[in-house]
């Protein structure tokens, strides 16, 4: 017999306890949200992984995960809906010819990459990362997702940080978050 469902306010609690925050890191006025104390504790990763499953399609063929911890929450995440995982990497990290793509962020500029032949045309993904903040790395990973003529289903965050305009940056996504945050 497979354990119940968590309930929203159980993974909001779980959360509140399983993030550290770290003020002025990695500068000045930047609260550092760290999502190590949860990957250490498998009771409550699986917990937010089997929540998370709830937000998404049901019809997502691969889950497309930033690097780094969109890799540590993407794969399991895949794994737990019977979807494929594909990783975007920063620029300089995949051999052969990756797809790439480079864009803008508040504090300058940084280039993603997915590795060649990675998606079929018209494959359905789901775009995953740990944090939505001001949005910029997400769009980028959408649109050179789309470049392989992939369909993107949507966008799932572990955290949102509200108010800073990252919603703004996916209009025509549809997104999810498991745990939002004012900020």
């Amino acid at each position: 017999m497979s354990a119940p469902e968590p309930t929203v306010e159980q993974i909001r609690a779980l959360l509140d306890t399983h993030i550290a925050e770290y003020p002025d890191f990695p500068s000045p006025g930047v609260l550092f949200r760290d999502i190590t104390p949860l990957l250490r504790d498998a009771a409550a990763m699986r917990s937010v992984i089997r929540y998370w499953t709830t937000l998404i399609p049901e019809d997502v063929e691969y889950v497309v995960g930033t690097e780094a911890r969109g890799f540590v929450l993407g794969a399991p995440l895949a794994y737990e809906i019977g979807a494929g995982f594909i990783p975007v990497r920063k620029a300089g990290k995949l051999p052969g010819s990756p797809a790439s793509l480079r864009y803008d962020l508040e504090y300058g500029s940084a280039e993603i990459q997915i590795p060649e032949n990675s998606l079929p045309a018209g494959a359905r993904t789901l775009i995953v990362d740990d944090l939505l903040a001001t949005g910029g790395t997400a769009a980028a990973t959408v649109e050179l997702t789309r470049r392989f003529d992939a369909e993107v289903l949507g966008a799932s965050f572990l955290i949102e940080l509200e108010g800073l305009g990252g919603r703004d940056q996916l209009p025509e996504v549809p997104l999810s978050t498991v745990w939002s945050i004012a900020n």
